[in-house]
Parts: structure tokens; sequence; C-alpha cells
């Protein structure tokens, strides 16, 4: 349910409407906006259809949620939830971009990807220190070896660091060296690491399972703000079919359904869905004309020696020149790059 408080409410009248939803034995969250606060609680409304919400003081309206998604659904917070990530605001007009190697491979070769990325217009740096790997003889990552070497390249460039996060007792870790954290496609549904990434105030990037349905996008995500952390950024990556010709397939109409939904961010990894570079630019385009909030890209100076992930990644110039049509087509939609 959500409770709608009026303009005037006074702070002992938001704490009375608290304490009726907590003794009802709900969880209550607050969310304190520009001209309206807005209280949601969380859990069995049926336990609090009783009470009349609407007759208290400084309440302005009640309304119930059916969707098992509450704080991250559009009905909870009406405006696009944006916030600061180093200097870069997410979720505003402008369509941010996230660029950087599937993998760190070591300082030079990251600090020189960073430049060029940062050079093309970039405003984040993606870099896996720990690498999620379908055989376990594969490229693992540097660990937190990895994460310095993402730290030297942040010194040099100014840019925010995201990496992926795999397993809860890195949390720590990871919030010291990185401003976002990822939750890759195979983690979506590991619910003890998404309640951890909850209570840090980190934001966090999620990417969508291989076969997961948007509803269950949404219900990981819940499991993120129930635990008090509502900066979180929806990524579609593309979904696993019966088709061949890609690696994935980037349910594109994913975009505005979950811009429709929730009031988060919304990016897409055009890398990823496709695994090949040839396809990363026309599906990043479509990305940004179909209403993204923002795209992360996979950039690599080496690709045919890479440790992980070579041909789906950018060379540096083709980034740049992706770069330059991609404001053509965020002008076309009224945004910005």
């Amino acid at each position: 349910m959500i409770i709608v408080l009026r303009k005037d409410a006074t702070d002992a009248e938001i704490e009375h409407v608290v304490e009726k939803i907590k003794n009802a034995g709900l969880a209550v969250h607050v969310s304190k906006g520009k001209e309206r606060t807005i209280i949601g609680a969380i859990g069995d409304e049926e336990k609090l259809a009783s009470l009349p919400f609407e007759a208290l003081p400084g309440v302005e309206k009640a309304m119930p949620i059916l969707k098992p998604y509450k704080l991250v659904s559009r009905e909870f917070r009406k405006e696009n939830t944006t916030f600061n990530v180093g200097g870069v605001v997410i979720g505003d007009n402008a369509v941010r971009v996230i660029a950087g190697p599937c993998s760190v491979e070591g300082e030079e070769l990251l600090i020189e990807t960073a430049k060029s990325v940062k050079a093309a217009g970039a405003t984040v740096l993606r870099g896996g220190a720990f690498k999620p790997r379908t055989s376990p003889y594969d490229f693992q990552g540097l660990g937190l070896e990895g994460l310095k070497y993402l730290a030297a390249a942040k010194r040099a460039t100014g840019l925010p660091l995201i990496s992926e996060l795999m397993d809860p007792r890195d949390v720590e870790m990871m919030c010291e060296h990185v401003d976002i954290i990822q939750i890759g496609a195979r983690n979506m549904q590991n619910f003890r690491l998404l309640k951890e990434v909850g209570m840090t105030k980190k934001p966090v990037l999620l990417k969508r399972g291989l076969s997961a349905t948007i509803k269950e996008l949404l219900m990981s995500a819940e499991y993120i703000a129930a635990q008090g952390n509502s900066t979180i950024i929806f990524c579609e990556r593309g979904i696993r079919t019966f088709e061949t010709a890609t690696r994935n397939t980037l349910d594109i109409s994913a975009v505005p359904v979950l811009k429709e939904e929730t009031h988060l961010p919304v990016f897409v990894d055009p890398s990823h869905a496709v695994g090949r570079w040839d396809l990363v630019a026309p599906v990043a385009k479509a990305a940004v004309a179909v209403g993204a909030d923002g795209l992360m890209i996979e950039v690599h100076q080496d690709p045919e020696n890479a440790l992980c992930d070579g041909a789906q990644s950018l060379k540096p110039g083709k980034f740049a020149v992706l770069m330059e049509e991609l404001k053509k087509v965020a002008v076309a939609v009224g945004r910005t790059i």
C-alpha cells in the first residue's frame, strides 16, 4: 500500500502513520520528494484493510498496490529516479554510456582503454575483476589486483567505476574500490547477494537473467530496494532463446515495458546481447531509440588477444565512431549523450 501525505504534513503526523503500519506487522519505506512525502507499506496488505488511513491527520490518500514489487514500481514513485555517481547523473535526460574491457587484464592496457573511451564520451569505466565463466578452466579475473588496476584507471581519468560482484564475502572489498556494483545475469536471483548489496549505499546495476521474465527481474530489484538501497539500474542484456545467430536474443521491448513498470533507470548491454562486434552498433542505436537511459559497451585495444569476450568488443576507434552516431539518434528522440 502507498500512503500519500499532504504537502503540509508534519513530522509527527508522518511518524503516526509509520507507527500504524509497523503495529500491523508490515515494513515501512518513507520517500520524501520535492512536493510530497510517500510512505510505502511492505507486506500483506490485507492486514491494513481495516485501518482508515485517509482519516489520519496529514494523509491525502491511500492506494493499495496489487503488484508483488512495491518499492521499484511506477505506482510507488511516478517521477523517474535519478542519482549521482561520481559526478555523473544516472536517469536524467542524458543517455549515459558505460564502456571498457570485459575483464581487467593489466594496468597499462586498462588505463589506455579508459583514456580512449573517456575521450569518445563514455562516462563510466567498466572492467571485470572477478569473472563468472562457464568453464572453470577459463580466465576468472585478477581479483583484488584487478580492482587496484581499476582504481589506478580512475585516478588517471576521473571516470567512475563499475565491476561485477559475485560473492557476498567480497562486498566490503568491492565497495572500497568501485562506484557501481554490477550483479551479473547468473546472479540475478542470488537472493543472499541481492540482500547484501541492498544493505550498502552503492548504486547497483542489475542484469536480467538468461531466462528470467521481466517480473522476475523486477522482483530481484525489490530484494535490493527492500533493504534500503533504491539506487538501482536495470540492464537488459538479452535472453536465451532457440536463436543461434547471436549470442543471446535482445528483448528490445523490455526497455519500454520496464520504463512503464518502474521509476528506475534502464540500460541495455548490446555487447552481451549479440556477441559480435559488428552488430553492437545497430543494436546500441536501437536501444537509444526505444528509450534506454544508458548503454554498457565492451571496448578493448586488441580484441583478437582479449582474455574474455574479444569477439564482441569494439576497438577504440570504432567505439568513437559509434558515440558520434549515437548522439544523432539521441537528439532525434529528445535525449542527449
